[in-house]
């Protein structure tokens, strides 16, 4: 348990460290709240749909707790460069127990940028129907952290350069977005539409956090969006720590 507090820690305190990728990191949340929610708020309010503000807040908050957990597998790729998991991979510790502690690490703070996206969301006008429901809704936004912090590590494990995770990287988080209906209705869709971003871990997420918050346009139950969430962490855990513990120094 010490050797997963340890990496934990570190983990955190590399994101902490960085004051200037604290703020940096808010610049495209920021501009999804206030163009989009905003550019399309009448059209949305026009066609029914209600406020698209309070649609759009909480798949912002997904957005910034997806990018910011799945990019957490790079720091693997930066220890593995400068030596640092060299040395943690020849320590008396099993590499579950690394594995555990860096997922958690990045999901620690992919939760917390989560925090201050939701913050700012309320800011500028984001109001859950039930205040009582943010640790409901901060439950769901640690389940999306922790379901990609373990696709991102198992990623990462494979790789050996910082251009071919950033590629895979690009290729997988924008139609994992896109696709989870964060700033779209999973309502009244097609067929192969329907079916494809019912295969998007990060649709429960933001379907969840809807539910709970009472933002309008929810697709699912919050029961099936917390199964189903879970469930897709568990399996990234699993193999995220089987592609760790195959990884080659």
């Amino acid at each position: 348990m010490s050797a997963i507090y340890i990496l934990w820690w570190r983990e955190l305190r590399r994101y902490t460290r960085s004051r200037a990728q604290m703020i940096v990191s808010l610049g495209q949340p920021l501009l999804y709240l206030l163009v989009l929610g905003s550019g399309f708020g009448h059209v949305f309010q026009k066609a029914g749909m209600g406020n698209y503000f309070q649609f759009i807040s909480p798949g912002v908050i997904g957005m910034m707790v997806l990018f910011s957990s799945i990019f957490s597998g790079l720091g693997l790729l930066w220890d593995r460069q400068f030596g640092f998991l060299k040395e943690t991979l020849v320590a008396p510790v099993s590499r579950l127990q690394i594995m555990i502690g860096r997922t958690l690490g990045g999901a620690t703070v992919a939760v917390i940028q989560g925090l201050i996206v939701m913050i700012l969301s309320v800011l500028f006008g984001f109001r859950p129907q039930n205040w009582l429901a943010i640790p409901a809704a901060i439950g769901f936004m640690v389940l999306i952290a922790v379901c990609f912090a373990a696709l991102g590590t198992a990623i990462g494990s494979g790789l050996q350069d910082m251009q071919g995770f950033q590629l895979i990287m690009n290729f997988l988080v924008m139609p994992i977005y896109f696709l989870s209906g964060a700033i779209f209705p999973l309502t009244n869709q097609g067929v192969v539409l329907s079916f494809i971003t019912r295969l998007d871990p990060l649709s429960y997420g933001v379907d969840g956090m809807r539910n709970v918050l009472g933002a309008p346009n929810a697709a699912f139950n919050p029961v099936v969006d917390l199964i189903v969430l879970a469930a897709f962490g568990f399996a990234f855990i699993l193999f995220g720590a089987w592609r760790f513990s195959k990884i080659e120094i």
